[in-house]
């Protein structure tokens, strides 16, 4: 098993320089880079310093002007030769500047890393606490009530997009009730609290958007943790430890459940990956200034250097996300032996 976690490992690099390799690739062939889009805000200030003076200007940029950018965000080379720069100043952790914010990448990406953190965490571990007990719970009481009933909030849940549930709480609870902000991390006041203080300001904030986070997963992973327990529990091995006198209880605790997790641990890397991700339009929503608002706002503006940066640390989430869910399986299930 050690051999194949050692290969896995090894191919996180060729992995990687294809996906970024692609991207690069597809940033220098797509129209509007950042470039165009300098030049398209001269020649809009111009056109404004024409109709103001009411005499015909030049050009917004010359020749020499373009070719000067275009040498300062390297898009005057081969896209081989400008991937292969990029990647030395990946190696030594320089993800270049913004071409929007003129500021270094990794300064734009590290101001971002609380609130993401703390929203995809927090998600995560919700999730699970609510998701593992609950499908457990459907599965035993399966066509009662509690099933019916609990049934009809997750689908719902899982119809109404999560930005859908955003939008609706945000005109309930915080606008017609003001029960809870608008939006933001924290209130305006936050350094003048006590540190109790902060925790409870940024629950308090927090609420709604977490909500709106949990609406799609919430779902998928009731239901996935259901439907294997039921599995598990119609197969022989479960019939056979009651029939020797082991309870129903201990028959689904210590037999069917741990199989039944062996779904949800091939789930764990994909949801690991997605702890920094978010959700641009959740966040655009509640004014949340998290990895998906900025890595939107870079492909709208064409701020390619943020896109790339994004991309390092996204990629390399979800393959080191792809090894743990093995290891997951591997120690929920002993039987599984990687080859």
């Amino acid at each position: 098993m050690s051999a194949y976690f050692a290969r896995r490992f090894l191919l996180i690099l060729p992995t990687f320089l294809g996906v970024t390799m692609m991207v690069f690739a597809v940033t220098r062939f797509v129209p509007g880079g950042p470039v165009e889009r300098m030049i398209a805000e001269a020649q809009s200030m111009q056109g404004d310093q024409v109709r103001d003076s009411g005499k015909v200007g030049q050009a917004a940029l010359s020749e020499e002007q373009i070719q000067d950018l275009k040498e300062y965000y390297g898009l005057d080379k081969p896209v081989l030769v400008g991937y292969v720069l990029w990647l030395k100043k990946i190696l030594v952790l320089d993800l270049g500047i913004s071409t929007r914010y003129n500021e270094p990448v990794w300064d734009l990406i590290k101001g971002r890393f609380p609130i993401s953190i703390f929203y995809g965490t927090v998600t995560m571990v919700l999730t699970y606490m609510i998701c593992i007990p609950l499908g457990i719970l459907k599965a035993i009481k399966h066509k009662t009530v509690i099933d019916n009933i609990s049934s009809i909030f997750v689908f719902v849940g899982y119809a109404i997009p999560n930005y859908v549930v955003g939008i609706l709480m945000l005109v309930l609870f915080a606008s017609y009730w003001e029960i809870f902000p608008m939006g933001g991390f924290t209130s305006e006041n936050f350094d003048e609290l006590s540190r109790f203080g902060q925790m409870l300001d940024i629950l308090h904030h927090a609420v709604l958007p977490l909500t709106a986070y949990m609406a799609g997963s919430f779902a998928v992973m009731t239901f996935l943790m259901k439907n294997s327990l039921m599995d598990n529990l119609a197969a022989d091995y479960v019939r056979t430890a009651i029939a020797k006198g082991n309870d129903f209880r201990g028959a689904v605790l210590k037999h069917a459940l741990r199989n039944s997790l062996i779904p949800i641990a091939t789930h764990f890397g994909n949801n690991v990956s997605m702890i920094l991700m978010g959700s641009f339009l959740v966040e655009t929503i509640f004014n949340i200034n998290g990895f998906g608002l900025l890595g939107f706002d870079s492909i709208v503006e064409r701020d390619y250097p943020v896109v790339m940066g994004i991309l390092v640390i996204s990629s390399l989430l979800f393959l080191v996300g792809n090894i743990l869910s093995d290891i997951c399986v591997a120690v929920v299930d002993p039987r599984v032996q990687f080859k």
